[in-house]
């Protein structure tokens, strides 16, 4: 069992940033891959950006491409996986959702067997 605990979100003006933070505990030596995903309302969940953790490779939504970032910090038994948020525009209101894989797609949020509780994004005109 791996579980998930994101933060970070909140009220932001277009144009700033933000960084969510997501912590992995438990069997975390069984991950392949974490991602973030988004749903805004009345939207149908999305691919936002993912790591691999065997080989680094780092996957993202061309929405999001140049402006937002995925990277990892390993500590002693937690890992925890950052979203940094750069130039978000009002499109970025959503809730953001951190998952963690055992195998398939980086990119197909059914790859994903473990999901957060979801943080809060809003960004204001």
């Amino acid at each position: 069992q791996v579980t998930l605990v994101e933060s970070g979100g909140g009220l932001v003006q277009a144009g700033g940033s933000l960084r969510l933070s997501c912590a992995a505990s438990g069997r975390t030596f069984s991950i392949y891959a974490m991602g973030w995903f988004r749903q805004a309302p009345g939207k149908e969940r999305e691919f936002v950006a993912a790591l691999r953790w065997n080989n680094g490779n780092i996957y993202y939504a061309d929405f999001v491409k140049g402006r937002f970032a995925i990277s990892r910090d390993n500590a002693k038994d937690t890992v925890t996986v950052y979203l940094q948020m750069n130039s978000l525009k009002p499109e970025d209101t959503a809730v953001y959702y951190c998952a963690a894989a055992r195998l398939g797609d980086p990119i197909t949020d059914a790859s994903y067997n473990y999901w957060g509780q979801g943080t809060q994004v809003t960004v204001s005109s």
